[in-house]
């Protein structure tokens, strides 16, 4: 699958690697440890959203891009 933003593809192409790597051979063999993935995630992630910027792709609620400041409010 294609990143949002073309230029990103590849960056894309290369965290899913290492992530599913580590996630395989050493997560769920129980040796978590430090992300080694974690400077090409954050590439990534900064390519998404000049992407995101550049295209003019409205985003408001979504919260796929970090933690949250507010917890939802219930329903009840």
């Amino acid at each position: 699958m294609n990143s949002v933003g073309e230029e990103c593809t590849e960056m894309k192409r290369e965290y899913d690697q290492c992530f599913n790597r580590w996630f395989s051979e050493r997560f769920l063999r129980g040796e978590g440890g430090a992300d080694p993935c974690r400077d090409l995630f954050r590439g990534y992630r900064e390519c998404v959203q000049k992407a995101i910027k550049e295209k003019d792709i409205p985003i408001e609620g979504l919260e796929f891009m970090g933690p949250s400041k507010e917890k939802p409010q219930s329903s009840s």
